[in-house]
């Protein structure tokens, strides 16, 4: 019998980007995040196929890597027009609420929008695109420990009931009149 495979952790999340250098400049300036190393190729080294690529990797804090891969010689990127664009998104922490206040005031000194603060109940995030057409949260955990403990308990019920229903559970209905109180 073989055993579970043991991650630890992500080594990078790769996506694609429209230009290199614009979206390093975006990650650098708007976020801080450091541009660790770039690497490019004529051939893909897992297929052997020719697709000229740029593939860049941004420190995103914790050992955390968001990479993305520039591709001249593939049509232009574009998204799945058949998923609302809210729901492909790139979720980053930050430690504290002042933090995503100050996040949200930063950014918009760069003249991006921004939507939010938006409550979760478990946590508040705010939104904005990057210059590829990817929507990024910034995310500041608002939760105590047994609120999450109380979410893992239920998860595999609401999980069960949305496979037979595809109806919202109620099982967190809490969380949901937490919101409400909270404005």
């Amino acid at each position: 019998m073989s055993h579970p495979v043991q991650l630890n952790g992500f080594h990078h999340v790769a996506y694609r980007c429209k230009d290199a250098k614009e979206t390093v400049e975006f990650y650098q300036n708007v976020l801080g995040m450091d541009f660790q190393l770039a690497i490019a190729e004529d051939h893909v080294p897992s297929t052997g196929a020719y697709d000229p690529y740029m593939h860049i990797f941004m420190d995103a804090g914790n050992g955390n890597v968001l990479a993305f891969f520039e591709l001249p010689e593939q049509p232009d990127m574009d998204r799945d027009h058949n998923t609302p664009k809210w729901v492909q998104h790139i979720a980053m922490k930050l430690d504290s609420l002042e933090e995503l206040i100050a996040a949200k005031a930063s950014i918009e000194s760069h003249g991006i929008d921004v939507i939010g603060p938006t409550n979760h109940g478990i946590f508040k995030s705010i939104y904005f695109f990057d210059p590829n057409g990817h929507r990024l949260e910034l995310a500041a955990n608002t939760h105590t420990e047994e609120q999450m403990q109380e979410l893992h308990r239920v998860a595999p019920d609401m999980l069960e009931e949305w496979s037979k229903t595809k109806k919202a559970p109620r099982h967190a209905a809490w969380l949901h009149e937490k919101i409400a109180e909270d404005k």
